[in-house]
């Protein structure tokens, strides 16, 4: 199955962004992973994906190259890209690779120096496994709510409580883990830490199991004990730096979306070509044709709100505006998961009772979109974002 590389002539990309999508697309479809065990193809993935030097876009190159990236800052555009082919091929691949990117991207945003040292480049090299811990039992969309405590104790810290659905959970090694440091003050109370997998009283061993098979866990803190320069960002600024790295990567969730949703398509067109039905094929029957004009439109309504947020991030980085694109990359993330459930559904009902059974690709894409729907903020939260900001335009 060959990915299609048109879209990579829109004006939102350059030339690099080009030979990257093109390069990525070539390279995928020599890979075979077995995936039948979801953790262990995480690793494997990770390794994979370190080693040919596709883990190098998740972090940012540093002074003479020394933090391991292969651009100079974290660019959205080739994050868009990257996730875009490895969904379309691999929705685990494409996972293995996210993580990284947001398991590492507030140490990218904040950390000192000597942090990113640390981490950036085993990020970058596949040898440190990376993951976020932000939502808890009862802190899911609410992050203000979350009961994870930080304690300053001594010269370190200590850390008390829970969190799920944490993503890499029990392969990662490292958390970078949000908690309170202030408990009255809400998100104003809120701090980030790096949490290595081996610290004393860190359990990672609760696995939570979901339709769509990848790593996840609950995380729970028990006394854990953090030396003081664990602590990442500024005292009370986690939440900001929380949105900051999801700013970066919603995008990017968009485009995995869209990967898929792509997938779908080019599945429903290879089967509709082959299904011979009352004397010819169902690409022949009007009712076919329509409803793969209806799949294509939404894959490209999506592409574009996509490539857009990726794009007018990536102008802001390089003007030094600041300026956020905060509504623009929950435009894309909610159309793009939401057109795609829809696309993956036509593609499944259009291959009949094929579509259904397990082990063909439309019943795993109808399985992986779903869960898209709903972390890095679910499309009822990107309707809110979306609302505000054209009520204060």
């Amino acid at each position: 199955m060959r990915s299609t590389t048109a879209h990579l002539a829109l004006p939102f990309f350059d030339d690099v962004h080009r030979d990257l999508g093109r390069r990525l697309a070539d390279w995928m479809r020599q890979q075979h992973i077995d995936e039948s065990d979801d953790r262990k193809a995480c690793k494997e993935w990770v390794q994979l994906l370190g080693a040919n030097q596709w883990l190098r876009y998740c972090v940012p190159a540093g002074k003479d190259g020394a933090l391991g990236g292969a651009l100079e800052k974290l660019d959205s555009r080739a994050l868009v890209i990257l996730r875009e082919t490895l969904a379309f091929h691999s929705p685990l691949a494409d996972f293995a690779f996210a993580m990284q990117g947001l398991g590492s991207g507030a140490i990218t945003l904040a950390g000192t120096p000597a942090q990113q040292a640390a981490y950036l480049p085993q990020v970058a090299s596949g040898a440190k496994i990376a993951a976020f811990a932000l939502s808890e039992p009862d802190a899911g969309s609410d992050a203000g709510a979350m009961a994870t405590s930080a304690v300053s104790a001594g010269n370190g810290w200590t850390v008390n409580g829970s969190k799920t659905w944490i993503s890499n959970g029990g392969i990662a090694d490292f958390y970078v883990t949000f908690t309170k440091t202030d408990p009255q003050a809400g998100t104003r109370g809120i701090t980030a830490f790096i949490v290595d997998a081996d610290s004393q009283g860190l359990d990672t061993s609760e696995h939570i199991a979901v339709m769509a098979p990848h790593p996840l866990a609950t995380l729970k803190f028990t006394h854990c004990k953090l030396p003081q320069d664990a602590q990442l960002g500024a005292l009370h600024g986690g939440f900001k730096l929380a949105m900051q790295t999801l700013d970066i990567f919603r995008a990017s969730v968009a485009a995995a979306a869209l990967g898929m949703a792509r997938r779908a398509l080019a599945e429903a067109v290879r089967f509709s070509k082959e299904r011979k039905m009352f004397g010819q094929t169902l690409a022949d029957f009007q009712l076919t044709q329509a409803k793969l004009g209806e799949m294509a439109a939404l894959v490209d309504a999506a592409a574009l709100l996509t490539y857009r947020a990726a794009w007018m991030r990536d102008e802001s980085e390089r003007l030094g505006s600041g300026a956020r694109i905060t509504a623009e990359a929950a435009m894309a993330k909610m159309t793009a998961t939401e057109n795609a459930q829809k696309v993956i559904d036509m593609a499944l009902q259009m291959h009949g009772g094929l579509g259904v059974k397990v082990g063909t690709k439309v019943e795993s894409l109808y399985r992986d979109i779903r869960s898209l729907r709903i972390y890095e903020g679910a499309t009822e939260v990107q309707q809110l974002i979306i609302g505000k900001a054209v009520l204060q335009s």
